[in-house]
């Protein structure tokens, strides 16, 4: 395998474009869901410890509002 794996979502259906199908606002809101869960959850983990419904805040963050996010913010 030449170049390696590149996570490619499609979301099709939507309307806020005329092609109603939306390819780069998904993808990039994965990466920066990924992203953010990389640092966010084993945060979330130790304030769980703690404060429960805190930890649990935290580690729903990515999907909750990062990720819907950057999605709707990109168009296409």
């Amino acid at each position: 395998m030449v170049g390696g794996y590149f996570p490619v979502c499609i979301q099709c259906g939507t309307t806020s474009n005329p092609c109603r199908c939306k390819v780069v606002g998904p993808t990039v809101g994965f990466l920066a869901f990924a992203a953010a869960a990389v640092v966010e959850w084993p945060v979330g983990a130790v304030v769980y410890l703690f404060r429960h419904m805190k930890g649990r805040r935290i580690m729903a963050h990515p999907a909750t509002v990062v990720y819907p996010s950057v999605t709707n913010a990109i168009p296409i």
